[in-house]
């Protein structure tokens, strides 16, 4: 038999995805992470070998990743450092030796750690969380109430609740500055307090210690909300699995699984491990890794995915994965990277807010002394002006702005059964004007389809097709394999075949009935086809069909037309993508009769007969028109991915193609392909949204309060205010619907 031009589809195997991330593609106006050039180089890995690692409890914000990262560069002989504050993970490139050095500089910038092996500790409960504002709140109200009776002992109440709220906030602000943060919020908000106290404004003062707390809050509980999915992905692990050895069982930590190891999963249990199923065949529930609604039925000897659910029985699997390398550990791995790869615009308004606050605090400094020394205008009225446009110029919600919005898309992704390696990818997905397809395995299932069995006259089609399946039995050639499972699926009675042996260059041959029957392409039959016969195989092949000539001792028998058959959801993932404005195209090394009958069913445009250089050079065409996005799943579509602005991976290809990507379908769903542009635009304006909160309000109240129609308290609002609007504005983005 001839070799097919369709290249084989891989078996879907989800718990073999690598996805290591790809080298991010240089961005037009891309700079240096800082401007001040005081952070390290990239590092090519979130956590370099050898690397030092811990878990940070206490960051409520993005803006607090950055003090702990500022903190620990401090310390000599780290050479590498990040916070990811979607796993609250920290990570060092540093000598070992310098351990407890950095946690000692951890411990005084004000955070904690613990070891990344260590269980989390219990969560506090809501009282206790809530207690500082509640004794803020109650001072504040015995205050209120003593000033009615006693003015004088009021504003000394008022004091007194101020210097209590002021102190752990002061005590904050001084670490930081020593861990090299002195331009954090807390810093802003004792300055302003302690203002506050000089020039007699008391009841301000502890308002806005006590708005600050409240922001505090509501920022801890929407950082928390943001780091639900990765806590729920944690979730899906059970701490224990029961191991087999001979005929004892043993409850084991999953730390101590190792491949090869036999372990047993109840009904209802979740596998601890990616495992090889051994035994019954069985239903799992994947849904929490795929998106997949409904359980998936695995034959023995079929791979599952660590965190699946065993839905009917009580199953027995074969350990393929070491410790920390399960599906779940890679793609709580490929989280990591993302946060690592920030986007373009993330990185231009981290370099934004260094230069932002020194400036709004020079600006606060001047407002308290032009006015009063060159105008002789009242000093307290414009100092009080002064700690207002402190509060109103911090940071926060500015700096958070973008990488809240960027985290909530990512795992909003998850959801669609799709992958993104980081903002960058994201915010280059949300660009795509354009889609390149590879053909089989991407836009078409990948497996062969038998569509028509033509038997001459006399002969019934069901003995063609035993004919041909005895001599095809045992092939692993995508056809032969096609022309076996129709046999099996019309239940036709099996012939016994010997001597099978493959002619080379011309097809495959064997005895069957005491014939010898041969099945070969249409140009390599050793008879003279007949007229008619020659016809209908040029008519199928014009509709893209492969054709094979069954033949017994030199007479015809008939032919089988097979075809790659087009996924079921190809088409609706083509008009969807059609409607948003995007154009798709079909980059194959197909022969073109074949790429034109799958792409006329799409209604798309075709280049057919490419080699990998060929793809590369038709993308770097398309690209120059208009972002562009490759979507493959073999090895030859590689180069194209890299070529492209983004490059998007069937789950079910190759490691090459999976590593090359920047995006990843990992159920093989077309229709996720539209979703998750459709969420990168919805991420885009939602970042958009949030600088124009960020920025709108804090311009509302500097003008107000220079005008003197807003104090400081109401200043407070337009930071810890516009932090918790930014922050439940990229929360919406978890709710984005499928």
């Amino acid at each position: 038999m001839s070799t097919p031009s369709e290249k084989p589809r891989q078996t879907p195997q989800f718990a073999k995805m690598t996805l290591t991330p790809a080298p991010q593609k240089p961005t037009a106006g891309d700079a240096p992470c800082c401007a001040s050039g005081a952070c390290e180089p990239t590092s090519p890995a979130v956590e370099p070998e050898g690397a030092l690692s811990w878990q940070v409890a206490g960051m409520d914000c993005a803006a607090c990743a950055r003090k702990v990262e500022n903190a620990v560069r401090k310390v000599a002989g780290v050479r590498h450092v990040q916070v990811l504050f979607a796993t609250e993970k920290l990570v060092v490139d540093a000598p070992s030796s310098r351990r407890e050095a950095i946690e000692q500089a951890v411990r005084a910038a004000g955070y904690t750690l613990r070891d990344t092996q260590a269980a989390a500790p219990a969560a506090p409960s809501a009282w206790r969380e809530n207690l500082p504002i509640l004794i803020i709140a109650a001072l504040m109200a015995l205050s209120w109430a003593l000033e009615q009776f006693h003015p004088l002992a009021g504003r000394a109440a008022f004091i007194v609740t101020t210097l209590v709220g002021l102190f752990p906030v002061a005590r904050q602000a001084w670490r930081l500055t020593r861990s090299g943060n002195p331009f954090a919020i807390e810093t802003l908000m004792s300055v302003a307090a302690t203002g506050a106290l000089i020039i007699g404004a008391s009841e301000e003062a502890a308002m806005v210690l006590l708005l600050y707390l409240v922001g505090e809050r509501l920022e801890g509980w929407a950082a928390n909300r943001a780091r639900s999915g990765v806590s729920a992905l944690v979730a899906l692990r059970p701490e224990t699995a029961v191991r087999l050895r001979g005929d004892a069982r043993e409850t084991v930590a999953i730390s101590a699984l190792q491949p090869g190891d036999v372990i047993e999963v109840a009904a209802g249990g979740r596998l601890p491990a990616d495992g090889r199923l051994l035994a019954a065949t069985a239903s799992f529930d994947e849904s929490a890794l795929t998106g997949e609604s409904l359980p998936v039925e695995h034959q023995p000897g079929d791979n599952i995915p660590a965190g699946a659910t065993s839905v009917d029985r009580l199953v027995s699997l074969e350990v393929t994965s070491r410790p920390g390398e399960s599906a779940i550990d890679r793609i709580l791995h490929l989280i990591e990277e993302a946060e690592a790869k920030r986007a373009p615009i993330e990185r231009f308004i981290d370099r934004f807010s260094r230069l932002y606050t020194p400036a709004i605090m020079a600006a606060a400094l001047l407002t308290a002394l032009i006015p009063p020394l060159l105008f002789a205008a009242p000093w307290l009225a414009w100092i009080y002006k002064a700690l207002a446009l402190l509060l109103i110029g911090c940071p926060c919600a500015l700096v958070i702005s973008t990488p809240a919005a960027i985290t909530s898309g990512l795992a909003a992704a998850t959801r669609f059964g799709a992958l993104i390696k980081g903002g960058a990818a994201l915010e280059a997905l949300g660009r795509v004007e354009q889609i390149a397809f590879d053909k089989t395995g991407t836009l078409t299932a990948g497996t062969p389809q038998v569509t028509a069995v033509d038997a001459v006259e006399g002969l019934e089609a069901a003995a063609l097709l035993a004919f041909a399946a005895a001599v095809e039995q045992g092939s692993t050639h995508p056809l032969a394999q096609a022309v076996v499972r129709e046999a099996n699926a019309r239940s036709v009675a099996a012939l016994r075949a010997g001597a099978q042996r493959t002619l080379a260059g011309v097809g495959v041959e064997a005895q069957v009935e005491g014939r010898t029957v041969r099945i070969s392409a249409p140009d390599k039959v050793s008879i003279t086809l007949p007229d008619e016969w020659q016809q209908r195989i040029r008519d199928q092949e014009a509709q893209g069909q492969t054709v094979i000539v069954v033949t017994a001792s030199d007479q015809l028998l008939g032919t089988l037309a097979l075809r790659d058959t087009q996924r079921a959801d190809a088409r609706d993932a083509v008009e969807k993508l059609r409607a948003m404005g995007i154009q798709s195209v079909m980059l194959t090394g197909d022969n073109p009769r074949a790429a034109a009958a799958i792409a006329h069913a799409l209604g798309m445009d075709y280049r057919a007969g490419l080699l990998p250089a060929d793809k590369v050079e038709q993308v770097n065409t398309l690209n120059a028109r208009a972002p562009l996005a490759v979507v493959g799943d073999g090895i030859n579509d590689a180069p194209a991915m890299k070529a492209a602005t983004i490059g998007i991976a069937m789950g079910s290809g190759t490691d090459v193609a999976l590593e090359a990507a920047d995006a990843a379908l990992t159920h093989n769903r077309l229709t996720a392909l539209p979703e998750m542009i459709a969420l990168a635009r919805a991420t885009h304006r939602n970042i958009r949204q949030n600088i124009a909160i960020a920025l709108g309000l804090k311009a509302v109240f500097l003008v107000t309060t220079l005008l003197g129609l807003t104090g400081l308290w109401l200043a407070v609002l337009a930071d810890t205010g516009a932090t918790v609007l930014v922050t439940a504005n990229a929360l919406r983005l978890l709710r984005q619907r499928r």
